[in-house]
């Protein structure tokens, strides 16, 4: 599975057997990205998608040393299963 980065529409996606999955964000300024909706259809679901795109995005973050508001709750529990993503996050 290759998931891109889509910078004119602030999404990391991947499409497969035509249906378009992704995790979508806002520039809340140059260093803060609010992750804000992960969708995966349901003809694509139970195959880790959703998990696949968080991690794409939050290492984009850790890359480019960005911090993340996880507004998606999907994001949110990834980030507390994976502690290794917890400096990322803004506590601001």
């Amino acid at each position: 599975m290759t998931i891109t980065h889509n910078t004119t529409t602030h999404r990391f996606e991947t499409t497969i057997d035509g249906h378009t999955a992704y995790l979508s964000y806002r520039s809340l300024n140059d260093d803060l990205l609010d992750y804000d909706h992960t969708i995966v259809p349901d003809a694509l679901g139970g195959r880790g998608i959703g998990k696949q795109l968080a991690q794409t995005a939050l290492d984009y973050a850790q890359q480019n040393n960005k911090k993340i508001r996880p507004s998606c709750s999907f994001v949110a529990h990834f980030i507390n299963k994976n502690p290794q993503y917890q400096n990322l996050v803004d506590n601001a």
